[in-house]
Parts: structure tokens; C-alpha cells; sequence
């Protein structure tokens, strides 16, 4: 073991010596202003799945209007209200707000803080084996400077000249005068706001979470024995922290150009014949900084996501996870790379060709990390004694969607490509592919996963196999069709199409994408209510459903705040002794001292062994090779 983890070790063990006396609670520190990190997770994972079913609604609002031009809309009336134009159909910029709140709403409130917040605050301290995060007071409030992030947002939604508009990159200029449009002004004004402030519960997060890996793993946790969960939360928390304040800045200094007169962003700018003051800006700058921001959080998005792909696999394949100290390079990779080729987005800006050719093959050697994380799951899956619970088909479902979505991103990688494909439903599709939909599935594996522990109950299953399947075709009916209409040249952000006779022969098969939106959509009602009802009404779990290695499955059925009721358990073992040769069970949790266990549970001369043979069947012989 490292010094550094005898020396967290040492530390750690007056810290469990005696078990954490906890104050009587009442209703409002136990459920609302908790610092108990396990009620955290739920308040971000209710949150964010609030925010999910509001930005699917609005992605099935806007694509109406795309596969369905001529539809009247005139029943919505009573909900949309002016922004239905006379004929019933969708106000032109109300579209282009749509669009964006469903960008941010997806990206920050659903896959960032819905996923990373819901399961790094659940699954840290309860895999390293600590009673809570480093700061349960600053773990509270980084729920609730989110949860006002998300009450700006929301009370934008209600403005009479509508919500932020510019799609959820708000590049300027759009972005930096009030007056250019409806949605420039007030809104795009709370928008920013309700940014910083989830930037601020971001920062408040991901402190917490690297100060508790790095000094409260339990006795024994070395860094080489700590589940891939833990460590894509702890590279995640990393790049949120370096690469967060970046985007900060970068709104700061929009601000000073919508309300203080500067020119960061703006020159030579014209609005109605009349020549603004501005002059010496760029809106390229912005670019720089949002997207340097802006290509870590796809990471930020999907590592927490690949984590708990990994264990679930594992898990449920009953095996060791191929290549563990492999995907731990990976990870790193990715979280290295993932800073130094955010210019991919920027290759129409005008670039210097030699500078784009350095981001390009910069970008296309992050596909070798990828690449072997999916070798990884691939050869975990392969001759597995595979279990397809609804959590493990979701993790297929995931890799999948890395693999077909990583596969156009090399397209979008090549600046030459990249020119002809910009701002088309290519990019819309890679996006929303290897990004939007992996990480939602990662997501979803997740909560199928880890509800016993987190209600002491199970989900029901057959209700899973529907949402998944339903949920898996919908995706690729949706995505897959973009990719031929982009090459096309079909473009993003358009509210009409009918106007152009290039794109009118793809009038069918924009209303298939628009149906398969709407059935996908659907299919998520089937999951919002397994999952709450089975909150109430759910079978009772056992200690430990899925026969898990990891901490977490040691605890209490229902933990209370510090974990477990007596000493934390001391990890003898990395998490993935699944199926091991001489060992009476096919798993071996974390905590089982190696002397429990037969010796180093490998065979001896007069043991029996376990052979399998080619067509799959096992036999047992003995030493002397008598079948058994």
C-alpha cells in the first residue's frame, strides 16, 4: 500500500473508532436541508428528473412543429398562451427559445446535475467506506444554490417576452444586446444568472467530492482498489473544477457587454441602419471560452455515466471487469484530452488551417480511449455468465450508443468533413447519440441499479424490459434518420422548412422522427411511475439484490446518516472478484479478509477443478482427472 493511503488509513481509523452521534432531527433537517449526502442524491435526482420530463416536452413541442408544419396547435392554447401565433401555430422565436432551453435544461440541469449530483453524492462515501462527504454543510448547499439555479430558469419560462433564445451556446451578439430580440433581453439576463449559480453549486460539489476520495477512504481503500464509479466521479469532479470557472468568465464578461457598455464581445454592429458604439470585441472569443468549457462537460456528461457502466456490467456478466487498471488509464485519458481540443467546434470560425489540423488529430486520439473502454465492456460482456436485469440492458444499451455515436464523431473530427456538416441534423444526431442518449441511458442503469439501496425496495422488472426496449428503438428511430437528412445538408435550428424545395422531400421522414419523439417520450411515463411507485409499494430488497462486491451493499437495507451502525468495514480486496476459481460463491465482496477465503482461492494438487469445456458446459475433475 502507498504511504499516502497507510497514512489516510491511520487517519481514518480514530475517525471510526466510535460511531457518529447524530442529533434528533426534525422534518426540515432530515428531508429538506439535510447534510445527510444519501438524501442529497435523492433531492438532485427528484430535481433533475423534474427537469428531464420538462425538456422532453419541450423537444416534443418543437419537433411537432417540424414534422408537422401544417398541424394546428391551437389545443396547447391554454398552456402556451401568445406564444401560438393567430393561425395556432408556434411563434417563430418562441421556437428558437424552445430549442435552447432544451439544450441547457438537458446538458446542465438533467446530465450534470441530475447524474453527476444524484451518484456522486450516493455512491462516494458509501464505496470508499466514509459517514458522509467531507462537508455535509457545503454538500446542502450545493443542492440548493442548484435548486435556485433551476427556480431562475423555471420563473424565465414565464416572461412575457419569453425565455433566453440564441440555442444553449447563446453566442453573441445575439446573446449581448437586449435589443436584438424577444428572448436577448430579460430572459437571456435570467438565464445567466441562474448559470452562475449552478456553476457556484458545481464548484461546491466537486470539492466536496475529491476531498473525500482523497482523505476518507476506510482502511485498506488504496486507489488501486477503488471501484471505476469512484473514479470517473473523481476525474469528473476534476475537470468540472478546472473547466467550470472557465465558463464563469466567459458570462461575467457577456454581462459587462449587455450592461455596462464594454465591447468583450462586440464590433461593428449594426441594428436597424444605426451603427452601435461598439468596436474591438470578437464573439469568437466567447466561442474560446464557452467551448473550453464546453467539451469537457460532454465528459463531465459521460464519464460518470462510463462508471457505472462498468460496474453494472461487471456485475451482472458475473465477472471481473477486463482490464481494470486499463480503463483507469482511459479515464485518465479522456479527462486529459478532453481540455485541449475544444477548437473542433470552430473549425467555420476562420481558423488557421495548420491550428485546426493540430485540434483535429487531437480529437481523433481521443477516440483511442474510448475505443478501449469499449474493447473493455466487449470482452467483460464476452462468455459472461451474463444477468440481463433492466439496469444491465440499459449499460448494453449505453455502449451501443458510445459506439455508433462515437463512430460519426470521427467525421465530425475531420475539419475538412466538419466544414460541410456544421449546423447541420449531422451534428444534432452525433450529439445527441454518443452525449444526450448514452448518458441518459448511463443514468437511467443507474437508478434501476442502485433503488434498493437508495429505498429499500426494488423496481419492478418487467415494467424495466418495456421502458428499455421502448426507450432503445425510439432513440435510434429518432437519431439514426438525422444522420442521412444532415448529409443532405439539412440544417439545425430552422423552424420551417417548407419553404425550401431542396428539403420538402424530406417532409416524411421528419414526421417519422416527430412520431418516434413522441413514443420515446411516452415511454418515460412507464419509468416515472415504476419508479415512484415502487418508492411506496415496491417488494422489499434484500441486503444486497445483485450479489455486489462493493461497500455500499454491506450497509443497513435502510442506512441512517453515517452508513453503518457500527465500525466501517476494512477493504482487503479490489471490487471485482466475481466468479473466481475455488471460491463457494461467484462473488467476493470488498471486506472479506483473504483468510476467509480458500487460500488465495486458487487450486491445490488435490483440489477439485473446474473445467469448461468448448461448447460451454462445466465439468469438475479431480487431480487424477476422474470426471466428477
Amino acid at each position: 500500500m502507498a504511504t499516502a493511503d497507510i497514512h489516510v488509513d491511520e487517519g481514518l481509523q480514530h475517525h471510526d473508532d466510535h460511531e457518529h452521534d447524530h442529533h434528533d432531527q426534525n422534518f426540515w433537517t432530515k428531508y429538506v436541508f439535510s447534510e445527510d449526502h444519501k438524501t442529497i442524491a435523492k433531492q438532485f435526482l427528484i430535481t433533475g428528473i423534474f427537469w428531464a420530463l420538462l425538456g422532453g416536452l419541450m423537444s416534443v413541442l418543437f419537433r411537432l412543429q417540424l414534422g408537422f408544419p401544417d398541424m394546428s396547435l391551437e389545443w396547447l392554447r391554454p398552456i402556451l398562451g401568445g406564444w401560438l401565433t393567430d393561425a395556432g401555430k408556434l411563434d417563430t422565436e418562441f421556437y428558437l427559445a424552445l430549442v435552447t432551453m432544451h439544450g441547457t435544461i438537458m446538458v446542465f440541469f438533467v446530465l450534470t446535475a441530475g447524474l453527476s449530483g444524484t451518484f456522486s453524492n450516493f455512491l462516494i462515501p458509501l464505496q470508499v467506506g466514509a459517514r458522509d462527504m467531507a462537508s455535509g454543510f457545503m454538500n446542502m448547499l450545493s443542492y440548493w444554490f442548484f435548486f435556485a439555479s433551476s427556480a431562475v430558469m423555471f420563473t424565465s419560462l414565464f416572461l412575457s417576452t419569453g425565455p433566453a433564445s440564441g440555442g444553449w451556446v447563446i453566442y453573441p451578439p445575439l446573446s449581448a444586446l437586449p435589443q436584438a430580440m424577444s428572448g436577448s433581453g430579460l430572459g437571456m439576463t435570467l438565464w445567466l444568472v441562474s448559470m452562475a449559480l449552478f456553476i457556484i453549486s458545481t464548484l461546491l460539489g466537486g470539492i466536496n467530492y475529491v476531498t473525500t476520495v482523497i482523505n476518507l477512504r476506510t482502511k485498506g481503500m488504496s486507489f488501486s482498489k477503488l471501484p471505476l464509479t469512484i473514479w470517473a466521479f473523481f476525474l469528473t469532479a476534476v475537470i468540472g473544477l478546472l473547466s467550470f470557472p472557465v465558463l464563469f468568465a466567459a458570462a461575467l464578461l457577456l454581462i459587462f457587454d449587455r450592461s455596462f457598455g464594454t465591447s468583450f464581445y462586440l464590433s461593428d454592429i449594426y441594428i436597424g441602419g444605426e451603427a452601435l458604439p461598439n468596436s474591438g470585441g470578437s464573439p469568437v472569443l466567447f466561442q474560446h471560452l464557452f467551448w473550453f468549457l464546453g467539451h469537457p462537460e460532454v465528459y463531465i456528461v459521460l464519464l460518470p455515466a462510463l462508471g457505472i457502466t462498468s460496474e453494472i456490467i461487471s456485475t451482472n456478466s458475473r465477472k471481473p471487469i477486463f482490464g481494470y487498471r486499463a480503463m483507469i488509464g482511459s479515464l485518465l485519458g479522456i479527462a486529459i484530452l478532453s481540455f485541449i481540443v475544444w477548437a473542433h467546434h470552430m473549425f467555420v470560425t476562420g481558423m488557421n488551417p495548420f491550428l485546426g489540423s493540430i485540434f483535429m488529430l487531437l480529437t481523433l486520439i481521443i477516440a483511442v480511449p474510448s475505443a478501449v473502454k469499449v474493447f473493455n465492456y466487449l470482452t467483460t460482456l464476452w462468455r459472461g455468465n451474463l444477468v440481463f436485469t433492466p439496469a444491465m440492458l440499459f449499460s448494453i444499451g449505453l455502449v451501443s450508443f458510445f459506439i455508433s455515436g462515437g463512430l460519426t464523431g470521427i467525421h465530425l473530427g475531420n475539419a475538412a468533413i466538419d466544414i460541410q456538416l456544421h449546423d447541420t441534423y449531422f451534428v444534432v444526431a452525433h450529439f445527441h447519440i454518443v452525449m444526450g442518449s448514452a448518458s441518459f441511458f448511463g443514468m437511467l442503469a443507474g437508478i434501476y441499479h442502485w433503488f434498493p439501496k437508495m429505498f429499500g425496495r426494488m423496481m419492478d422488472r418487467r415494467l424495466g424490459y418495456l421502458h428499455f426496449w421502448l426507450t432503445f428503438i425510439g432513440v435510434y428511430m429518432v437519431f439514426f434518420p438525422m444522420h442521412y437528412i444532415g448529409m443532405a445538408g439539412f440544417p439545425r435550428r430552422y423552424y420551417s422548412f417548407t419553404n425550401f424545395d431542396a428539403f420538402n422531400s424530406f417532409a416524411d421522414l421528419n414526421a417519422l422522427i416527430s412520431v418516434a419523439a413522441i413514443i420515446t417520450l411516452a415511454a418515460q411515463f412507464i419509468f416515472l411511475f415504476n419508479f415512484f411507485y415502487c418508492i411506496f409499494r415496491g417488494r422489499k430488497a434484500s441486503a444486497n439484490p445483485w450479489k455486489s462486491n462493493t461497500l455500499e451493499w454491506t450497509t443497513p437495507r435502510n442506512p441512517g446518516h453515517g452508513n453503518w451502525p457500527g465500525e466501517i468495514p476494512t477493504v482487503y480486496r479490489w471490487p471485482y472478484d466475481y466468479s473466481k476459481p475455488g471460491a463457494e460463491e461467484d462473488f467476493i465482496p470488498q471486506h472479506i479478509p483473504y483468510s476467509e477465503t480458500p487460500e488465495s482461492n486458487l487450486p491445490h494438487e488435490n483440489d477439485l477443478v473446474r473445467i469448461e469445456t468448448q461448447d460451454g458446459d462445466a465439468i469438475r475433475v479431480s487431480d487424477q482427472g476422474t470426471e466428477e
